[in-house]
């Protein structure tokens, strides 16, 4: 299936979940945000939340420094 990823597309197998696609993407958890089509997906949903074909996921980092 295909999904896209801060705009940009992906080819991922059925049933992936955010928080495999997080690991596929070697994006940590601390300090990251998911939305799935807009709307925020809790981290304690991560590991249950499969994607769907076409669905846009939206990934932002917390930048920390000074």
């Amino acid at each position: 299936m295909k999904i896209h990823v801060n705009q940009k597309e992906y080819e991922v197998p059925d049933g992936l979940t955010v928080k495999a696609l997080l690991d596929r993407q070697q994006i940590p958890a601390e300090g990251t945000a998911v939305a799935v089509d807009n709307k925020l997906v809790p981290k304690a949903d991560w590991e249950s939340r499969t994607l769907a074909d076409g669905e846009k996921v939206t990934v932002i980092r917390a930048a920390f420094g000074g």
